[in-house]
């Protein structure tokens, strides 16, 4: 099939809503990476295989992350003209019990967590997939939209994230795929696209945060050709997974904005940069071009326009630092992956010396959403300068982890306490990490600043990529720095000085301070580095290295003190500062203590007290975890 015009899309469209439309029941499975983690393979063959030996009449395929990780495996059995239900941590072993209910018409009551309209989400005529408080389901399952995780979420770039198979493009067709791009490409003039992008206020959501509309008006203004469009998804922050998740569920929004983003600016040429460690995401992305080319939506003369457009996957090395741009486009030049100096902009001169416009996935994958339904809707959502949502990597010590899409200018406290659910086992929170290994450490006290660009940056923070890292009592913040400047200086291109020179000297005296070996001193010596590599370094790696320490610093200092004036680690997390002891009114001698001790520090006889000899003590915990009677304490 040819794709031509935009009328011949809209009737493909027509056709596969139809299809989604019809009797057929539907049994999605959440088949990201996440979802297989948790045994989502084994539950789609159980499917299969029950579904076939019965001989039911249903459609088993994959979808991607809905975001709510922390239940997973999750399935949706989408029951025509009623709603679609969701179920949670399913096993095999639930199958016969879900499969039975299904067919019956009913609710399989043991696994199942909310419902929502069948009715597939469209850009141009619904606003939330979740739907409102009305449907054809009765009984005891609530809805999915009054849910905690679900109810204060807005998803536009995870719009069709679980609510599509990524593998069908003619079901991201169904749902106004490429509408968009058509609309673009035979309506509009580029320079009403950068426009509409402009008005918008879209900003770039790779964590520079750079108005997206003005980045590319500069790059067709720039002179050069050819041109070049990037979606940089070499995604490396810890604990964040946007992108791959996006890719993963929605791989054609991506295609799609880039095809707009190209027209725009005057490109013939993209590459998707995609991390090494996403085997799947490259997966999905290659069988989408493959769709693409062969309906014409890739390829020459897009839309009857006389425009041309290719693309092509390149994978990153592995490499953190090649999320900065200049050192990602060195890379893809198949140079070592190090940034430049910025006085020259790569929208001017970037791959190949050319005028290129590189954004992350979320910025990608908002474009059609914008054109579709128009700038003005867009803005009308988030803060005066922060426009629209963003969808956060919600991990750490907080109760529902996962990936949620919000509004711009929501709070941090509504993000962790009411979609997050809070800090499990009843512990008390002690701070969030905003923005990646390059963000800053927010105490309690300020959970309920807006989550925005500016408010972040106010606080010592950022919004990065989406990371939100949530800590609690546990959780010493000396070693908290300490890991961050570690894992920064691992990966330092060391191309400069600043950077090179101060993340290893930040990091020794951060491991001093976490041996006990510390000294007053050392906190002045850290902010003079900090002052030296933020003014210092090439790129944002070097620049924001110091972040999580001058948070931590200003936040919790009396927690460096501690370790330098008490040689004492409140949260008991450093090794050489805490101490293993057994109580004796608690010890019944059992003796599972010892035989897990991997250094023969505990002795004592059996039904005795026993006894932990620091000198010999490794610090490694293992006898704790071994004790079934809470009889030794971390002092």
């Amino acid at each position: 099939m040819n794709i031509r015009t935009p009328d011949e899309l809209a009737k493909l469209r027509t056709t596969g809503r139809e299809a989604l439309l019809t009797a057929h029941t539907r049994v999605m499975v959440g088949m990201a990476t996440c979802g297989l983690a948790s045994g989502a393979q084994k539950l789609y063959d159980a499917l299969q295989a029950q579904a076939t030996a019965q001989e039911l009449d249903l459609s088993i395929l994959p979808t991607g992350c809905r975001g709510a990780c922390y239940l997973e495996p999750l399935v949706d059995i989408v029951l025509p003209g009623q709603a679609r239900v969701t179920y949670a941590r399913l096993a095999a072993d639930d199958v016969a019990g879900l499969l039975a209910a299904t067919t019956a018409g009913g609710v399989y009551a043991e696994r199942a967590i909310g419902w929502s309209p069948a009715e597939p989400f469209l850009l141009d005529d619904a606003d939330v997939p979740y739907g409102s408080a009305e449907s054809a389901m009765t009984g005891a399952t609530p809805s999915l939209a009054s849910l905690p995780f679900f109810r204060n979420q807005l998803p536009i770039a995870m719009r069709n994230c679980g609510f599509i198979d990524p593998t069908s493009i003619d079901e991201y067709i169904a749902k106004g795929g490429y509408a968009a791009a058509a609309k673009a490409l035979t309506t509009m003039e580029p320079e009403r696209i950068i426009a509409e992008i402009k008005a918008s206020g879209l900003r770039g959501r790779g964590g520079g945060g750079f108005p997206t509309g003005r980045k590319w008006e500069t790059a067709r203004k720039a002179h050069g050709e050819p041109r070049y469009v990037i979606c940089n998804a070499d995604e490396g922050d810890p604990g964040a997974y946007m992108d791959r998740s996006i890719i993963e569920g929605d791989p054609h929004s991506i295609i799609e904005g880039m095809i707009i983003g190209a027209y725009a600016i005057g490109a013939h040429q993209g590459y998707l940069y995609v991390r090494e460690e996403y085997p799947l995401a490259v997966e999905r992305l290659r069988l989408a071009l493959r769709q693409a080319a062969a309906y014409g939506l890739l390829g020459t003369d897009l839309f009857g326009t006389g425009f041309d457009f290719t693309l092509q996957i390149n994978r990153g090395a592995g490499a953190f630092v090649c999320g900065e741009s200049t050192a990602l486009m060195a890379s893809l030049e198949g140079r070592v992956g190090e940034p430049r100096a910025k006085y020259i902009h790569t929208v001017e001169s970037g791959l190949w010396g050319k005028p290129s416009c590189l954004n992350n996935v979320e910025t990608w994958n908002n474009v059609p959403a914008i054109i579709q339904r128009g700038a003005d809707w867009f803005a009308g959502i988030g803060t005066e300068g922060s426009k629209g949502t963003k969808v956060f990597s919600l991990v750490g010590k907080v109760n529902n982890v996962g990936l949620v899409e919000v509004p711009m200018g929501i709070t941090l406290r509504q993000v962790i306490e009411d979609i997050g659910g809070g800090v499990p086992d009843g512990k008390k929170l002690k701070a969030v990490q905003t923005g990646g290994p390059s963000g800053g450490c927010i105490p309690e006290e300020h959970l309920d600043l807006p989550v925005d660009y500016e408010s972040l940056s106010r606080i010592g923070s950022m919004m990065g990529s989406g990371g939100m890292i949530v800590m609690d009592e546990s959780t010493c913040m000396v070693d908290v720095a300490r890991y961050f400047l570690a894992f920064l200086k691992d990966e330092s291109c060391g191309k400069c000085v600043p950077c090179r020179e101060g993340t290893a000297r930040m990091l020794d005296v951060l491991t001093g301070i976490c041996e006990g070996r510390g000294q007053l001193g050392d906190l002045d010596l850290l902010r003079d580095l900090a002052a030296v590599m933020t003014d210092g370094a090439l790129c944002a790696l070097g620049t924001s290295a110091a972040n999580p320490v001058l948070t931590t610093l200003a936040h919790f200092a009396d927690e460096y003190r501690a370790h330098i004036e008490e040689h004492r680690c409140p949260a008991k997390v450093c090794r050489a500062l805490i101490t293993y002891t057994v109580l004796p009114d608690q010890c019944t001698g059992c003796g599972a203590c010892a035989r897990a001790c991997p250094s023969q520090a505990i002795t004592g006889k059996a039904k005795e007290a026993h006894v932990i000899d620091p000198g010999a003590c490794t610090r490694c915990g293992l006898c704790m975890e071994s004790c079934r009677f809470a009889a030794i304490e971390v002092r």
